[in-house]
């Protein structure tokens, strides 16, 4: 066995034998191709499922799909075809494409995504993010630590083309790999060569940049980890971050910690909208929001800064089941038989009539206390701390047009007028907590 095809196996082998299942992102191309035969000759073929995507670019885009596919059945390993007419489409669209569909497989399979990304071009991708003066975080480029497991990345492309001829692999060349209209292939073909020419050691000093990166990044983490208290939304876009804890860190230490915080839930920041994030950490207001980017927002609570998809809207009003569980946005309201009135979280409500749960809405008022005054929703929620983001979605349970329970806040004695009706407890449980 030719040392090459010793040394890949190897290094595919030992990344990938210990996974219950992965999905090989394979492209047709020799890279791909490579670690589609490296992959089958190192883990069983049930344990193995193939993603490829033709991007309905043109006829090389077909032939590399079908070849994946053949090449696949030959092995004996599961193929899944992804295709979308992209023809024309700029670089970052048929990227984003091609990843959705390479994740949605992955999470159908319940496997650990792989992609064939060497050593090259992790060189090309720190060039490009120091061009584009990347901070830390983004020179790591493909050394950053993350859920996409690449075994080849320690591999060089002339090293993966010659296990290629050795093994007898057929691939398809993507004639756009030549297209300088893309900014990868410019940096590919004309400045890393020309400055290789006047500065030999061009690759190993970007790919020693790229790695001390990736390990400032995991410096980060574990800071954040052990500092900060970080909550991420389990059923929907966002996160929060302890305040306080923010408050304590310098502007330096904010500049590093927000974009690293905030990408958990998939926002990522430029220099700019990092240099904004810092000082509104810093000097925001409770109830204050600002907008990023990709359709972001975050908002400053008593207690927390959170992050929000800024294009959610309000949960449809529900009917409150009294013999079964009701979920409700991240909440789940449950009948009970224990009464334990003092936990805001449970109330006893009228079975007799109808009963819903919608969101608060601007303007909404409860019955509230012995006197039977009129409070204004909004103030209760905030004397609780449920501000920002958090406010606009929190339920109330109404009995017609009254609020008679705001769960985790207060309950209302106004169906208390009714005597003699038939009454259910509740438990009202918030998912992500």
């Amino acid at each position: 066995m030719a040392p090459v095809v010793a040394r890949i196996l190897s290094e595919v082998g030992e990344a990938l034998r210990k996974r219950r299942r992965v999905v090989l992102a394979v492209s047709g191309g020799v890279d791909s191709m490579v670690l589609l035969d490296a992959a089958a000759s190192e883990l069983p073929a049930d344990r193995i499922v193939v993603a490829t995507f033709d991007h309905g670019t043109g006829a090389a885009a077909t032939r590399a799909a079908n070849l994946v596919r053949s090449r696949s059945a030959m092995l004996g390993v599961a193929c899944e075809l992804g295709t979308e007419s992209l023809n024309g489409a700029s670089e970052a669209v048929m990227r984003a494409a091609r990843w959705s569909f390479l994740r949605e497989v992955a999470k159908r399979a319940d496997g650990d995504l792989v992609t064939a990304h060497h050593a090259d071009d992790q060189i090309e991708t720190v060039l490009m993010r120091t061009l584009r003066d990347a901070g830390a975080r983004g020179l790591a480029g493909l050394a950053a630590p993350g859920n996409v497991r690449r075994p080849l990345l320690g591999v060089r492309r002339h090293e993966i083309e010659a296990y290629a001829r050795e093994r007898g692999l057929e691939w398809v060349e993507d004639p756009s790999n030549s297209s300088r209209r893309f900014f990868r292939n410019r940096i590919r073909h004309d400045v890393l060569p020309a400055l290789r020419v006047v500065w030999p050691e061009a690759d190993d000093f970007f790919l020693r940049l790229g790695s001390r990166a990736a390990a400032w990044r995991r410096d980060v983490d574990a800071f954040i980890a052990e500092k900060l208290d970080v909550r991420l939304m389990e059923t929907r876009k966002g996160l929060d971050v302890d305040a306080n804890a923010l408050g304590r860190c310098s502007v330096f230490e904010l500049r590093e910690i927000l974009p690293a915080v905030l990408a958990r839930a998939g926002c990522v920041l430029d220099r700019r909208g990092i240099i904004r994030l810092v000082e509104f950490a810093r000097h925001s207001r409770v109830g204050s929001r600002m907008q990023l980017s990709g359709d972001w927002q975050v908002v400053r609570s008593r207690d927390a800064l959170q992050l929000r998809a800024s294009t959610d809207t309000p949960p449809t009003p529900t009917a409150l089941a009294l013999s079964e569980s009701t979920n409700w946005a991240v909440w789940r309201f449950i009948p009970t038989s224990a009464e334990r009135l003092e936990d805001p979280w449970r109330a006893r409500l009228p079975a007799g009539r109808p009963l819903t749960i919608r969101a608060w809405r601007r303007g909404d008022v409860m019955i509230a206390g012995a006197a039977r005054r009129t409070r204004k929703v909004k103030e209760l929620l905030s004397r609780a701390g449920v501000t920002g983001h958090d406010r606009m979605n929190w339920p109330v349970v109404t009995v017609g047009d009254d609020i008679i329970w705001i769960p985790g806040v207060r309950r209302s004695e106004v169906a208390a007028d009714s005597a003699g009706q038939p009454w259910l407890s509740f438990l009202c449980e918030y998912l992500n907590r």
